[in-house]
């Protein structure tokens, strides 16, 4: 571990928004998920939440560029436990559909608690999904293709989220938890120290200022 190596996992993890969510509602094509995978760690999401009937979904490696090992992807065989779980925690559930109900996705405040739902590739969002969402809202397109690829749609609206997010000041200071950041910290620093150590259940060591491990 390299003091800028260690520096720039610091700095990474201080952008971090934990109060942001990306759902994938039924969304299985790897090179999709890949591409979401790496919009999130370049906007500081930290978690993606996927609708699958396995309990992986795939993600093309050459795609996601490394972002699958920054990103935690939790699978759920049905998002309804998540979506009661987000509201208890006062999440606004903001599901991407190209219905008469929409609005510009520019005109959403996303600097609360915030979950963005994004459709599978055929079919759009699930019904279950529409019934939980506080605001569905629709990128303006002026061409004739009705809709955007689902992970270009991802970008889009992870950036105008970020956008929202830094003119409101927070990305300046940390917002994980002191648990959860040293937690990660380790992670990213000795990922395959971490996931020995959480096979046998054992507490990960603390690092020093430089990023070794205090023995």
């Amino acid at each position: 571990m390299t003091p800028e190596r260690f520096e720039k996992i610091q700095n990474v993890l201080k952008k971090r928004q934990p109060d942001v969510a990306v759902i994938l509602d039924n969304i299985h094509k790897p090179h999709n998920i890949a591409a979401i995978l790496r919009s999130c760690d370049a906007t500081g999401i930290g978690n993606i939440h996927a609708r699958s009937k396995s309990t992986q979904i795939g993600v093309n490696l050459k795609a996601a560029s490394g972002s699958n090992h920054w990103v935690k992807v939790h699978v759920h065989s049905d998002l309804t436990e998540l979506y009661h779980s987000l509201k208890k925690d006062n999440y606004k559930v903001f599901v991407a559909n190209n219905s008469k109900k929409a609005v510009d996705f520019r005109e959403v405040d996303y600097t609360k608690p915030t979950a963005i739902v994004l459709g599978a590739e055929l079919d759009g969002v699930s019904d279950n999904s529409v019934h939980f969402a506080n605001q569905e809202i629709a990128i303006p397109l002026n061409g004739m293709v009705e809709s955007l690829n689902v992970s270009v749609a991802n970008a889009v609206i992870l950036f105008e989220i970020q956008r929202q997010r830094q003119e409101a000041g927070l990305y300046d200071s940390k917002r994980l938890s002191e648990m959860e950041y040293q937690s990660l910290l380790f992670e990213f620093s000795y990922p395959e120290a971490a996931s020995v150590l959480r096979k046998k259940g054992t507490e990960y060591p603390q690092l020093d200022e430089k990023g070794q491990i205090i023995s």
